[in-house]
């Protein structure tokens, strides 16, 4: 499509102001952006309204509505993840090492842009912004392709961004969206390998597959989040029912929540009627094993796919284990290499699920909901890296970022 090969030459001339641009300049950038997102917050609202009313009016409610809406506090969020990216340490420059061979060479690795970004993702305003604040502060322009649920929210929001970078002298392509929310769009993005220099997916499992299967552009794959509690025979009961409920309840619609809690069979007719009552209370609907079932009257029977499915809404699954080492092989079955806690109180059953349990983020005694760049101290996140390679876990600044080598010689050539 010309529309997304134009971004494209866009982007890369824009990515060449970028890698000579001071942290300063970055940054000024940044603090301005988040000014003018509560200056314009009435616009970028009214416009949000549009894309929910629409979702409304297609049958879209609950958590997935919650993921569309924003409102005061959130781009109150929002302009302050750009702050706080801001005050982040820049990382474009830094030398990572540096050593002398024997023949006098002194090579080292330096932190460099990766050039120009492209994300394709689903309908979660707030990661404009947050796309945004991190590209620029690594070096990158970025070309963001939204959904179509949240076009308005996102053409009002890059419109609210371009000003800002244009008030500060600095090129507005450095941020473009694709406002073309068709397939067509979307797979034209994934073959820009002339102009993209990477592709990061964020969505449901769907996308995130289409995009790691289809493109020839060099992809880091987010994460589906099939995230479990397990509640050991060790557990203090309190400190598991606080976490299972936050864990599932506290936003039920993002990819670190909950979907799998499952408990020891040595207090699971402790933890159950505790649990299932206060999960009750806060309209979850409990699908459990036949253990599960015998114990808490309310829970529907689950079926083999619960186990494997991301709700991404007010539904658990639970399950009764007769070991840490069920629960484990229960998860390596499972789980999506997202995000995985143990509750327990046993040091030597804290380190094993460390040890055995694959996932970029692994939990003792936490809440799920965790695993987030701005609890990681990161500003804001890109996205969270479920594969191994490059980068895993919540990507922030240093992710997004390449490397170089440098070496200083003194007139050496080579024998």
């Amino acid at each position: 499509m010309e529309e997304i090969k134009l971004k494209g030459k866009n982007a890369k001339d824009a990515a060449k102001f970028l890698n000579k641009a001071s942290s300063q300049i970055k940054d000024e950038v940044l603090k301005c952006a988040a000014e003018f997102l509560i200056k314009e917050s009435t616009f970028i609202l009214s416009e949000n309204k549009k894309d929910l009313d629409l979702a409304e009016t297609n049958g879209v409610k609950g958590a997935l509505l919650d993921r569309l809406r924003l409102n005061e506090e959130r781009i109150k969020g929002m302009a302050s993840g750009l702050l706080q990216i801001a005050a982040l340490e820049d990382p474009i420059g830094e030398i990572i090492s540096m050593k002398t061979r024997p023949n006098g060479l002194s090579i080292g690795k330096m932190r460099v842009p990766m050039g120009v970004i492209g994300i394709i993702y689903e309908a979660r305003p707030n990661v404009t912004a947050d796309a945004f604040g991190l590209c620029l502060k690594a070096g990158s322009a970025t070309i963001l392709r939204g959904g179509k649920e949240a076009i308005n929210s996102n053409k009002a929001i890059v419109k609210v961004l371009r000003a800002a970078l244009k008030k500060q002298g600095v090129p507005e392509d450095c941020l473009q969206l694709v406002e073309n929310t068709s397939r067509e769009s979307a797979h034209a993005m994934m073959r820009l390998n002339e102009y993209l220099d990477l592709l990061i997916p964020r969505g449901g499992a769907g996308l995130i597959q289409a995009v790691v299967q289809n493109s020839s552009v060099p992809v880091i794959e987010t994460g589906v989040g099939n995230c479990h509690v397990y509640i050991d025979k060790d557990a203090d009961i309190k400190k598991a029912i606080d976490i299972a409920v936050n864990a599932k309840t506290h936003r039920p619609g993002v990819c670190n929540a909950t979907e799998t809690v499952l408990i020891h069979q040595e207090i699971a007719h402790k933890v159950l009627p505790k649990l299932s009552e206060k999960l009750t209370e806060r309209n979850v609907e409990l699908r459990g094993d036949e253990t599960v079932c015998s114990i808490v009257p309310n829970a529907k029977k689950a079926e083999k796919e619960d186990w494997d499915t991301e709700y991404l809404d007010l539904i658990l699954a639970l399950k009764v284990v007769d070991s840490e080492n069920e629960a484990i092989e229960h998860i390596h079955q499972y789980g999506t290499k997202h995000s995985e806690s143990i509750i327990t109180e046993n040091y030597s059953s804290a380190q094993k699920f460390l040890k055995e349990i694959d996932a970029a983020a692994v939990y003792v005694n936490a809440s799920t909901r965790f695993t987030d760049g701005e609890e990681f101290g990161f500003g804001a996140e890109i996205g969270i890296s479920t594969q191994k390679l490059h980068a895993r876990g919540p990507m922030g600044l240093k992710e997004i970022c390449s490397t170089k080598y440098i070496i200083y010689g003194n007139g050496q050539i080579r024998e």
